[in-house]
């Protein structure tokens, strides 16, 4: 009984490691898609990159694709505890500061890895 419970371990093992490399198979080709011009991922991602000036200057929130999260970013910068800050862009990365109760560090990002960003109100 522990034998088949054993193989069934090692097929979820295998199966696990194959969906994995299908994932990054995947997020490789819309990376290269987003770069292809008449597609909605390229007009996303236009979009997204001919805006990143106004944002100079600004308090956002950023969210990150899955396989690009920081956690200095996420978990301190779009917090109540802190905020990211747009310091200086161009069409490959952002020059961000994240200020938190414990003092502000400055973080270069490739842009390729934002996946959206939303200014926040203060009021």
């Amino acid at each position: 009984m522990e034998y088949i419970g054993f193989v069934f371990g090692i097929f979820g093992l295998l199966a696990y490691m194959e969906l994995s490399s299908l994932k990054k198979k995947v997020n490789d080709l819309e990376e290269e898609l987003s770069g292809i011009v008449g597609t909605s991922s390229f007009e996303k991602r236009r979009a997204l990159l001919s805006a990143l000036d106004a944002y100079i200057g600004k308090i956002v929130i950023l969210k990150l694709k899955e396989d690009c999260e920081d956690v200095d970013i996420t978990m301190y910068g779009n917090s109540k505890h802190g905020s990211n800050t747009i310091l200086d862009a161009d069409k490959d990365w952002l020059l961000v500061r994240i200020d938190t109760d414990k003092g502000s560090k400055q973080k270069l990002i490739r842009a390729a890895s934002i996946q959206q960003i939303s200014v926040v109100t203060e009021g």
